[in-house]
């Protein structure tokens, strides 16, 4: 018999018949399963004490034969496969803080020998924490188990994060029975972001984007779902300086800086793709007017139509303001206060 280790719930049973034993177990579970993570009922009260699951006595023994047990059932050919689990770190024995090297499967399901025996036919069998959305366990106790070895230390702002304080689990994005998680890679990893981020999935395949999808880049490499308490999660405390780790030769210093520029690229380009060239929020010469008016100048809000081939203002079709004004970002030549040199 493999020895039992702190880690679950005390169910109050009655010896008298194997019935009320079993009864009781089952109810047990039902509250476990129904409570917040960590919450088990006291002796004697109505009220829920909160514990941390893994602090409280459980007397429900581990199986005897471990992942072999479960395997009897949950094989490459059954609903809930789970064979490609001995191909991951998971599964790894030499590591003595992997799940397979305490008591396997049960590591994060919990003691599973109640579940893996027999049963009568038409009865259901008594059930173990899940992780799947439908399964039983909140995302609070899923995520309680994942944190008792990926803790704090590790995803240190994990309580205050974006996807915590959406009440998400850590098995909403990760798959732990594959062989490699499709959010680790970043081919793959986009695909599993927008089910949820519907938005970025529709910018993502406008014209003009950043290559997201292939081996070159992937969305953490700008966003940390894990522990950011920065503007959408990203991994630097502004966008400017996150964009700069990339694009190296905006970040100056400039002699002659563009203001807006300097302060945030988002006021002119779309993070995450756009209809226009560069990822520009709006085609010149409309985005270089929303803010540049003066009337002695080619920058008035003008047509194609307005524009004559004999006056200056031709300069203002093609490259638009760019044909005249090219270091939009900065110039650090002497005479570049126009920035157009």
């Amino acid at each position: 018999m493999r020895s039992e280790r702190p880690g679950q719930v005390r169910a109050t049973t009655d010896d008298t018949t194997r019935k009320i034993r079993y009864q009781l177990v089952i109810a047990a579970l039902s509250a476990l399963f129904m409570l917040p993570a960590g919450t088990v009922l006291a002796e004697d009260e109505d009220e829920p004490v909160i514990q941390r699951v893994h602090e409280v006595p459980f007397d429900i023994p581990y199986t005897e034969e471990g992942a072999d047990e479960c395997l009897r059932c949950h094989d490459e050919t059954s609903e809930f496969p789970v064979m490609d689990i001995f191909r991951t770190p998971h599964a790894t024995l030499t590591d003595p803080d992997t799940p397979f090297a305490q008591q396997q499967c049960e590591s994060c399901h919990g003691p599973g020998s109640e579940h893996a025996g027999r049963v009568r036919r038409n009865e259901l069998r008594p059930p173990i924490l899940g992780f799947e959305e439908h399964s039983s366990g909140n995302p609070e106790q899923r995520n309680a188990v994942c944190l008792d070895c990926h803790d704090t230390h590790t995803f240190s702002a994990w309580e205050s994060s974006a996807h915590n304080m959406e009440e998400m689990a850590c098995t909403s994005c990760h798959s732990i029975h594959v062989k490699e998680d499709p959010v680790s890679s970043a081919s793959t990893q986009p695909e599993v972001c927008f089910t949820c981020h519907t938005e970025q999935r529709a910018d993502a395949m406008k014209f003009s984007r950043h290559p997201l999808g292939t081996a070159a880049m992937a969305c953490s490499d700008c966003h940390t779902p894990h522990e950011s308490m920065n503007d959408a999660s990203i991994t630097h405390f502004t966008t400017t300086e996150l964009c700069y780790t990339c694009h190296a030769e905006k970040r100056g210093p400039f002699l002659w800086e563009h203001p807006p520029a300097t302060e945030d690229c988002s006021y002119c380009h779309e993070p995450h793709g756009s209809g226009n060239p560069a990822l520009l929020t709006r085609r010149p010469p409309l985005l270089c007017q929303s803010c540049h008016a003066r009337s002695d100048h080619p920058s008035l809000a003008l047509t194609g139509d307005s524009l004559a081939a004999d006056r200056a203002e031709i300069f203002m079709l093609g490259g638009s303001c760019t044909n005249c004004h090219s270091q939009v970002h900065g110039s650090n030549h002497p005479s570049g206060s126009g920035l157009n040199r």
